[in-house]
């Protein structure tokens, strides 16, 4: 049994002595239950007799309800919150402006912002926030480029960038692959002129792996282009020599996307200082993402979900999304349904899960058979909702 979830009060007998390490690196000597008291979060209990580690997830049990159940807020497509100051797209920036004037002028109580999770950065852009490339790190359109570190000290070499982007306005539809352009040049010379910062240096520790793994997923998007299973062979698996190599390689590109994100993080926190901001989780990933690649021994390879004909779509549905086989996912651990969780509470007051029947049971279609002859997968619900 690789995870053991408990909750408050509950009696856990365990077959033998062991040592469990909390979450805050206190170490206990536990003979044949846990104690019924556990502090919430990730703990490690390595069992003596087998030698062999388990993960311990001590949940409430229940969620924790705020002091004011009813508030109002809006929900907002931030690609659709352009202003004048705008590169063709919303930006934090205007999310920041927004709440700030919610909550002075009409006392709203949150904002309900559509997924901003990460594209892969190649052109043409994925259009659709809930078909991300990573549900664990953001789209770099949504960045204000004035109001990152340097971006003054840079105004002359940004400023022709600056006026395509506030062109782009007068279209009446987002040019993504427009916004993509302009946004990576004027991030590489900010780039360039960056002399580091101690903020930047915590934030990438803190972020680890899994950081790293992105930032090189990107940078490997950069040379081979979107997807993954067609890149070299040496490419397409995270763990391989060949990406280690090309990680140490490119480093100077891989530091850079790392930035990127360290950039997004800091603009999302101050917006989430006017106001909560109410998250929002795709289903799934892009097959051809980072995410896919990065645990794709944890997804099904040769299905996509969706939902069975009915009277409301009597063809059925096939959103292209790869699923998390459900034992896979427990061997891991859950390692990335919880990276993928704590991603998008980050900086968040709230969360909506689209398709939260997902958590219970997905329709997983067979590649290339169509939504007429899938079947309804079931997930282990109770450890997940633990999560």
């Amino acid at each position: 049994v690789p995870v053991l979830v408990v909750r408050p009060g509950q009696k856990t007998l365990l077959p033998g002595p062991g040592e469990l390490s909390l979450e805050d690196g206190t170490v206990l000597r536990v003979e044949a239950a846990l104690p019924p008291d556990l502090p919430f979060g990730y703990h490690e209990l390595r069992l003596l007799n087998e030698d062999r580690t388990v993960r311990v997830i001590a949940t409430p049990g229940v969620c924790d309800l705020p002091k004011a159940l009813r508030t109002w807020g809006w929900s907002v497509q931030l690609y659709a919150l352009r202003s004048a100051l705008s590169w063709g797209i919303g930006d934090l920036a205007d999310l920041r402006r927004l709440a700030r004037w919610s909550v002075s002028e009409l006392n709203a109580g949150i904002l309900l912002v559509n997924p901003l999770h990460a594209a892969t950065p190649v052109v043409p852009q994925q259009p659709s926030p809930y078909f991300p490339s990573s549900r664990c790190y953001r789209n770099l359109l949504y960045l204000r480029i004035e109001d990152i570190p340097g971006a003054a000290g840079a105004r002359l070499d940004l400023e022709r960038l600056a006026v395509a982007g506030r062109v782009l306005n007068r279209e009446r539809r987002i040019d993504r692959d427009a916004v993509f352009r302009l946004k990576r040049e004027a991030l590489q010379v900010l780039w360039s002129r960056f002399g580091g910062a101690p903020a930047f240096d915590r934030y990438w520790r803190e972020e680890g792996e899994s950081l790293v793994q992105f930032a090189t997923f990107c940078a490997l998007a950069t040379h081979y282009g979107c997807g993954w299973h067609n890149w070299p062979t040496e490419y397409r698996h995270p763990h391989s020599p060949g990406v280690a190599h090309f990680s140490t390689e490119h480093a100077e590109q891989v530091r850079f996307h790392q930035w990127v994100q360290w950039l997004l993080d800091e603009q999302l926190a101050q917006v989430a200082t006017e106001l909560p901001l109410m998250q929002d989780l795709p289903i799934g990933v892009d097959p051809d993402g980072a995410d896919a690649w990065a645990w794709q021994d944890v997804f099904a390879t040769d299905v996509t979900v969706g939902c069975p004909p009915d009277e409301y779509n009597t063809q059925g549905q096939d959103w292209g999304l790869r699923p998390f086989v459900p034992h896979k996912l427990r061997a891991a651990r859950y390692e990335p349904f919880i990276q993928t969780i704590r991603s998008t509470l980050r900086h968040a007051g709230g969360l909506r899960i689209d398709h939260v029947m997902g958590l219970f049971r997905l329709y997983w279609i067979p590649q290339d058979a169509g939504p007429g002859v899938g079947a309804y997968i079931r997930y282990p619900a109770d450890e997940l909702l633990a999560i």
